[in-house]
């Protein structure tokens, strides 16, 4: 049974993750039928101001790490991650215990980071949010980091994806512990959909790759300004004056990927501006980012952003242009 929920802080701690655990989990819904969770908000030193995210807003934890031993939930929000991390070994150790003695941990967003230094990533799936996967990774290479998901639960470890998703990752715990009822009853207040579907890679930006040799600088500029052409790999050598086995190769070398690979990835990132900024048809869509038809846009879209485009758009569209319901030219 959910019942004591501490949420351990560290230094410039984001307002917003913190803020989320503390509306699921903090606020008084016995007139909802809710029980009431024991809250405890925590830190090394109860009584000290810590800094937070959001400029001349400091947060005081009202209680110490020894919260944690008892306590059924423990949960971490976001703080910024650096290359020269260092958590302080009391609250680290503070997490560990919690665990080991039976406590559900839960990160929002980089708060996985604190979990990994605890040790809890080690043999499990988890995610974080999509910038910080790839150093999440690097320095826990014993997890299985899922770049594509919301929220990853492995039972007594629950890791979110950025921001919004620590409210997916909450909700779900409820929903977990206390029934349908009870989250959706939270959502409802919250006014946020109960559960949502897809995953973060729709939020996942893709970039020209930033190309710091010159050899290929040419022949991707001109790739990405003629996506609706139907390119071959033997074309593209013979622009860039190799042999189809050495441009390949090169390819790969300086992009990190395939050229079939690379031009999916553009034409995708095509797509998700034209479905943001135009109120053009699938296949119109289809035919200006090199997929020719419509059904095979739903299929890559489908495959590489998690969700279909008109859902895409459902959600993303919206410049002034969209809205008046025309098309920007």
């Amino acid at each position: 049974m959910l019942s004591k929920v501490a949420v351990v802080l560290n230094e410039n701690l984001a307002m917003f993750e913190f803020g989320v655990v503390c509306e699921v989990f903090g606020l008084d819904r016995r007139e909802d039928g809710l029980p009431l969770f024991d809250f405890r908000v925590c830190g090394a030193e109860p009584g000290r101001p810590l800094t937070s995210g959001s400029p001349g807003v400091t947060v005081t934890p009202g209680y110490g790490l020894a919260e944690l031993r008892d306590a059924d939930l423990v949960a971490v929000p976001a703080f910024p991650v650096a290359a020269d991390q260092e958590f302080d070994t009391r609250v680290v150790d503070a997490v560990r215990e919690a665990a080991a003695a039976g406590a559900t941990v839960l990160t929002v967003c980089s708060g996985a980071f604190l979990a990994g230094a605890a040790g809890l990533l080690d043999g499990r799936k988890c995610t974080t949010h999509w910038r910080y996967v790839a150093e999440l990774a690097r320095r826990y290479p014993a997890a299985t980091v899922d770049p594509d998901v919301l929220f990853v639960d492995e039972g007594s470890l629950i890791t979110s994806a950025g921001t919004a998703a620590g409210i997916d990752a909450c909700l779900h715990l409820v929903r977990r512990e206390l029934g349908s009822n009870a989250a959706n009853k939270i959502a409802r207040r919250m006014v946020v959909s109960p559960q949502r579907d897809g995953g973060q890679r729709q939020f996942i930006e893709r970039p020209v790759v930033d190309n710091g040799a010159d050899s290929l600088a040419g022949i991707l500029q001109w790739m990405t300004e003629h996506l609706e052409r139907q390119h071959t790999v033997e074309e593209l050598a013979g622009r860039a004056a190799m042999s189809t086995r050495t441009f390949a190769r090169r390819f790969v070398a300086e992009t990190g990927t395939t050229p079939v690979k690379w031009l999916t990835n553009q034409r995708i990132l095509q797509a998700q501006h034209l479905l943001e900024d135009t109120t053009l048809d699938l296949e119109t869509i289809a035919a200006r980012s090199g997929f020719g038809s419509a059904a095979l846009l739903r299929h890559h879209f489908q495959q590489h952003v998690g969700i279909a485009p008109t859902e895409y758009r459902r959600r993303f569209g919206g410049s002034p242009a969209v809205a008046r319901g025309r098309s920007p030219h």
